[in-house]
């Protein structure tokens, strides 16, 4: 009897031990899952890859096929134990993270209710959406938090810069159609704005290229240009990582999160970005 009254107690033990294995990042346990998982998807998007490869797919078609039920079993396994251990299983489910799990081992089931019929073929294209595995690699980098952090502080300044290139190849681009014309290939203002998003962009194509001597020394100062704007976002995300890494430090400084010991939080925030759990004691 006594046995009986202890199983439970067990049992949640081990459950709670199986929700730090899957969700945290801290014991060596913890990490080899996650080592272990980020292997398994990286496998699993190498064989979607060969799988597009005709050649391939001719001669191992089978062992590709194989292996894809490999991992999308072992992946919808991980997707029901995810839910199964979740203090909050909708709150998991409808997580971006967790609409990516499910995403990324639906396409093998559909393919199978549908069996490749001429007209269902659409379906077939869903295949394609197991690439979305790879995003489930970001969520086991602590480096991503920090990157994610900085491009999320660097998006209006990068907005206002994407608005001023904008604006200054409608410029160029107008000056060089009154420079060259028609007769050169600059047959309107669209291209000739074309023209001047690929020269400023250091690309180069060459389908379009300037004839007079003025449109050539235009063309020269906008390659010039095209060299320091090439540099503006870099060092606008570059300034943010920078901050960003300050105030990840300051932040650690300060203790992690009580419930899934989560360091990584913006300043000043309330609740944990992982599990919401209340950061103020």
């Amino acid at each position: 009897m006594p046995e009986t009254e202890s199983t439970p107690d067990h049992w949640s033990a081990f459950r709670e031990r199986c929700r730090r294995i899957i969700f945290h990042s801290n014991e060596f346990g913890e990490k080899l899952f996650d080592v272990l998982l980020i292997v398994s998807i990286s496998m699993s998007v190498v064989v979607v890859m060969l799988e597009s490869v005709r050649s391939i797919r001719a001669s191992y078609g089978p062992s590709l096929y194989a292996l894809e039920w490999g991992f999308t079993v072992l992946f919808t396994l991980e997707y029901i134990v995810r839910i199964y251990v979740s203090k909050k299983p909708l709150q998991y489910i409808f997580s971006f993270f967790g609409i990516v799990d499910f995403i990324s081992i639906l396409p093998t089931y559909l393919d199978l209710i549908y069996p490749g019929a001429h007209y269902l073929m659409l379906f077939r294209a869903l295949r394609v959406l197991r690439i979305f595995r790879v995003l489930k690699m970001v969520n086991y980098v602590g480096e991503a938090n920090l990157l994610y952090r900085a491009i999320w502080a660097s998006g209006r300044k990068i907005v206002v810069f994407i608005f001023f290139v904008l604006t200054l190849v409608l410029i160029l681009g107008s000056i060089m159609y009154l420079i060259e014309g028609p007769e050169h290939g600059f047959t309107s203002i669209p291209k000739s704005v074309y023209w001047a998003i690929v020269t400023l962009t250091t690309v180069g194509y060459g389908d379009i290229s300037p004839q007079t001597a003025l449109g050539q020394v235009f063309a020269s100062l906008i390659m010039i240009i095209g060299y320091g704007v090439i540099a503006v976002p870099t060092g606008i995300v570059t300034a943010e990582l920078t901050l960003a890494a300050r105030d990840q430090r300051r932040e650690g400084a300060k203790g992690a999160c009580k419930r899934c010991g989560e360091v990584e939080h913006r300043v000043g925030a309330r609740y944990c970005h992982v599990c919401g759990e209340s950061l103020r004691s």
